[in-house]
């Protein structure tokens, strides 16, 4: 998977979502405030004009700002991972390691709005959409033309993201199931370290 279409993408089965609960974007707002890490798996799966791939699953980890962790496992391996100042995709099948500034990877995509810190209204035109599959939701529409999607929609349970939907500018629609996920633990500064295998290209895109 492309790093962008992570990004863009990128770069989050609780409880029933009771009546009296805050809309999405109060739930967004809420988890952007007091959730500073997080941990979790996810399933994610394109489909749309294109052939549809296969699914992907795997385990994610994040702490703000910046520093996450995206690990596909299944059907193949592939990794993301930033320290908050460069971002890294390590694809083994393609012995190849490319790696972006922060800055120019997250910018305005949904990895903004999950593991970032800033102000969402600066990149972002955010509205509450109707309750649909047991979950309350919000669209996310970047500002900027040079975004590479159209907008996302989360869905939140519990003032936990539990889906996100990404349209992208191919008419390709993304779809990623977060579970399991448990905040604010405490994660070591090497889960957001990588050094690439000597035998791997490595790729600067700066």
């Amino acid at each position: 998977m492309p790093i962008k279409h992570f990004l863009a993408a990128a770069a989050l089965a609780l409880a029933p979502v009771a009546a009296f609960a805050a809309d999405a974007p109060a739930q967004l707002s809420k988890f952007v405030g007091n959730v500073a890490s997080a941990t979790g798996d996810f399933t994610q799966q394109t489909s749309g004009q294109a052939q549809s791939r296969p699914e992907q699953s795997g385990q994610f980890s994040f702490q703000r700002p910046g520093k996450f962790r995206w690990h596909v496992k299944h059907p193949y391996e592939q990794l993301i991972v930033s320290d908050g100042q460069m971002v890294l995709q390590y694809d083994p099948d393609l012995a190849q390691v490319t790696q972006r500034s922060v800055d120019q990877s997250i910018g305005t995509s949904p990895a903004a709005i999950l593991f970032g810190s800033g102000s969402l209204e600066d990149s972002f035109d955010v509205k509450p959409l109707a309750d649909d599959d047991g979950l309350q939701w919000l669209r996310a529409v970047p500002r900027g033309a040079d975004a590479g999607f159209t907008h996302v929609d989360i869905g939140f349970r519990n003032d936990l993201p539990a889906r996100l939907l990404l349209l992208d500018a191919f008419g390709q629609t993304t779809r990623i199931d977060l579970s399991n996920i448990q905040a604010n633990p405490k994660l070591p500064e090497s889960q957001f370290r990588f050094t690439p295998p000597d035998d791997v290209d490595v790729v600067n895109m700066r």
